[in-house]
């Protein structure tokens, strides 16, 4: 992650953290280390002073082995640590220059895994890392990745409410879909409690009542209703002028419509791609659809979309759920809500293959647009989709399959310690405009700041 011959020229950030040591293992090691597996990752360094100019010098560690393995000891006891995320080849012994020194890099945590905390309570104990050093997580974050870790996805529970709670109109909506793309399976036969069960929006109890489930209420049923379960339950389309005035809205607490996931899709479908190029209708519906499926409704913030007239943003509430490059990538899906996701898909929206990201990636290639941009933020979590809808720097077909280009400039700066805007258009094979934007939006998201000492950029410390 850094270059150790170089040591000299680093300081603090938020991808890395330095400790002296040598009264041995300190004990903030591990805030750090919880920090860092619950956020993207980061090197810590033992042997290490930040000096008043906020530049690193090594201090020769007497015992470095000693430490290591105590550090191994702790991270096994999960009365101490409750995850270790670590291979062997994590830690390190370096010696620079004379000073031997500790290296330990910790990566991001799977979801399955988070929250990593000190101690037995992770109320207590987790710690996630901003530009403003490790910081404890509020009840709410922790909740929330308390919940993607289940296997089980929270929508498919079944709720203690009845079929009233549900739009009859959307649901008569909803199978007149279903009768039109699947023709012959029956669907136009059903009850609606039947259809409801059969489509896994709905579940019988012993007395044949049917009892939505949390994806039925919020695929079909009342906005009212939909809060009573998920407080922070809210959709915004917003189309904007381009002096950045409201042209048109639609939300879901009006009072005018019903107000759940399933309507609003079909209110915004025609709007968001009304006079775009035909070819890339279906890719914007499907990012549509796809931050839908991915949305933690428990989250704040709500599913906000924005439409200007060169770019769509998409913001949904909650973090990735598998790394960014492999959503780049494409090939693995491991969707929020899984049953949101079979609702769309047996109305043939969405692919549930993994490959929606990378085919869009295409798309926008082959147009020579500007290549769509995924952010991930903290304190609240939100994933950001920006679809740019102009033309750019046409990037080169190597982008696809390696790391997504905010990944890859994070991983580049923390290595170089600065970056240009000419690096950027090297590693990323875009043009200085465009590179320019990227970094500007770091800067905005509080990623970078500028160099003081020479031209460009480096990680806020």
């Amino acid at each position: 992650m850094i270059d150790f011959g170089r040591i000299g020229e680093y300081s603090e950030n938020n991808r890395i953290e330095a400790k002296r040591a040598l009264g041995g293992l300190p004990r903030s090691i591990w805030e750090t280390y919880s920090a860092f597996a619950n956020s993207f990752g980061g090197i810590l360094l033992l042997g290490v002073e930040e000096l008043t100019d906020k530049t690193f010098r090594t201090v020769n560690l007497p015992a470095p082995e000693k430490l290591v393995a105590e550090f191994w000891e702790i991270i096994g006891d999960k009365s101490r640590v409750s995850e270790n995320i670590l291979s062997k080849w994590d830690v390190e012994i370096h010696n620079i220059g004379g000073d031997r020194m500790i290296s330990i890099t910790v990566p991001r945590a799977d979801r399955r895994r988070r929250p990593v905390y000190i101690g037995n309570n992770p109320y207590l104990g987790t710690y996630r890392r901003d530009g403003e050093g490790d910081y404890h997580c509020t009840r709410e974050e922790v909740r929330m990745m308390l919940r993607d870790r289940q296997e089980r996805t929270l929508d498919e529970k079944v709720l203690p409410l009845t079929d009233e709670a549900l739009s009859g109109e959307t649901l008569r909506r909803y199978r007149a879909y279903l009768q039109d793309m699947r023709a012959g399976d029956g669907y136009g036969t059903e009850t609606d409690g039947g259809l409801l069960c059969r489509i896994g929006a709905g579940k019988r109890d012993g007395d044949g009542q049917v009892h939505p489930t949390a994806a039925g209420l919020l695929m079909f049923g009342f906005e009212d209703e939909i809060v009573k379960q998920y407080p922070y339950f809210y959709l915004d389309y917003q189309e904007r002028d381009t002096d950045g005035q409201i042209r048109e809205r639609i939300v879901s607490n009006s009072g005018k419509w019903s107000g759940n996931l399933f309507d609003f899709y079909l209110k915004i479908s025609g709007k968001i791609v009304r006079g775009l190029p035909h070819d890339i209708h279906r890719p914007v519906r499907e990012a549509v659809a796809n931050c839908m499926v991915n949305g933690d409704y428990m989250g704040s913030g709500g599913l906000v979309m924005i439409k200007k007239q060169d770019e769509i943003c998409i913001t949904n509430p909650g973090s990735f759920r598998i790394d960014i490059q492999e959503a780049v990538n494409g090939g693995r899906s491991d969707p929020r809500n899984v049953g949101i996701a079979r609702l769309f898909h047996l109305v043939r929206v969405g692919t549930r293959t993994g490959n929606g990201v990378p085919d869009l990636y295409k798309v926008w290639s082959g147009k020579g647009w500007k290549i769509p941009e995924i952010q991930e933020r903290l304190k609240p979590d939100r994933i950001t989709f920006k679809l740019p809808l102009a033309a750019g720097a046409k990037s080169r077909d190597s982008l696809f399959g390696r790391q997504e280009y905010r990944e890859a400039i994070l991983d580049y700066v923390t290595w170089a310690i600065y970056v240009a805007e000419k690096d950027v258009a090297d590693i990323l094979g875009t043009g200085r405009q465009e590179a320019a934007e990227l970094l500007q939006r770091m800067l905005e998201d509080g990623i970078l700041v500028r160099a003081r000492d020479r031209e460009g950029y480096r990680l806020k410390i």
